[in-house]
């Protein structure tokens, strides 16, 4: 099958993969002028016109997890995962411009006072535990780790022993439920910060598909909720608070939107956190649904690295295990590499 037949595109000559690692600024206007120029060329259709509906969904492809000197850089086991990841997405992107119909990213959305954070919690020294250090319950229930009481007044109007009930009664729900422990994160994806933004490149082959085929990207914000993480963009970690009052609510709205593609693809970071948590939701949404629309979901393997931090933490056989359990569910493992017209199930 010739690559005419499949749909798929040479890569612009404005894309450079050795900077796929930097941040730098989107030459928007040069840009749009090329997109404009690149459809006429290669008689490109607005994505409106598109018989077959597909979705990339790109999980939180922010310099803050994407570039090497930023806070929580997911090296994966090359110790280059993300860079990696993103020039063959970005490339994904560019080869199947005409068929991609939408892209929708999600971005991490943190403040510096969250309880995944270090300053939420202190010992009886006043020290915050350290970024990757995870809260046990039984530390909590001891007292080891307790709420930061110079927070009550930004984040409960002053009432230090609901904030520390809620603590208590968040760490209780992750064991309950069989989630990791609480980890303290680095703090990372901070709003207004260079963190936050996504990676250039991939920032700029979605503005090209955006000017190319009409198709506006979508954002999906998440986990600025101070009370709870918020790995998936689908829902947070927990619901409720200890008086059973909701302290958030999962995102009913994207999740039928996703349902009505007729393929959604997913990648980006970290395939052992935010990509698995959002494709298990994902997946919870499904099964309660018609569980046969899990053969629309395509998961980009060599598009996600795990969490990987050398001597400390290695999330690789837990993200595995993820990803074949939701190829086990009927959802496919596929490669970016390969045109998407080839996949099974697709017909474009």
């Amino acid at each position: 099958m010739t690559t005419t037949a499949l749909n798929q595109l040479p890569i612009p000559q404005h894309f450079q993969a050795d900077r796929v690692g930097e941040v730098w600024r989107v030459p928007y206007q040069e840009r749009a002028a090329a997109a404009e120029a690149w459809a006429k060329q290669h008689h490109l259709q607005p994505a409106a016109k598109d018989k077959t509906r597909i979705c990339l969904m790109l999980v939180d492809v922010q310099n803050t997890f994407c570039i090497p000197e930023f806070e929580l850089f997911v090296g994966g086991k090359s110790g280059r995962g993300a860079i990696e990841d993103n020039i063959r997405l970005c490339e994904f992107i560019y080869r199947n411009l005409g068929v991609i119909t939408e892209i929708a990213s999600t971005m991490d959305t943190h403040t510096a006072t969250q309880i995944f954070h270090p300053v939420f919690w202190v010992n009886d020294a006043g020290e915050h535990p350290n970024p990757m250090q995870m809260i046990q319950l039984d530390e909590v229930k001891a007292g080891i780790w307790k709420v930061n009481p110079a927070i009550a007044y930004s984040l409960a109007q002053g009432n230090y022993m609901a904030l520390q009930q809620h603590a208590l009664h968040y760490v209780q729900q992750l064991a309950d439920a069989g989630k990791f422990p609480l980890t303290i994160w680095p703090y990372h994806s901070m709003l207004g910060g260079i963190g936050h933004a996504l990676v250039s490149a991939v920032e700029e082959a979605c503005f090209f598909h955006n000017i190319a085929r009409h198709s506006q990207t979508r954002f999906e914000i998440k986990g600025g909720n101070p009370l709870t993480e918020n790995y998936s963009v689908l829902r947070p970690e927990v619901l409720e608070g200890p008086d059973r009052r909701p302290i958030a609510q999962k995102n009913t709205r994207f999740i039928q939107r996703l349902l009505e593609f007729d393929v959604v693809i997913i990648a980006g970071q970290a395939k052992s956190h935010c990509v698995a948590w959002t494709i298990a939701d994902l997946l919870t949404e499904i099964q309660s649904q018609e569980p046969a629309l899990t053969e629309k979901v395509y998961l980009l393997e060599d598009c996600t690295s795990p969490v990987v931090v050398p001597g400390i933490v290695d999330f690789s056989q837990e993200a595995d295990q993820a990803f074949q359990r939701f190829a086990a569910a009927g959802m496919h493992l596929v490669q970016s590499v390969d045109a998407i017209a080839s996949w099974p199930g697709i017909s474009l």
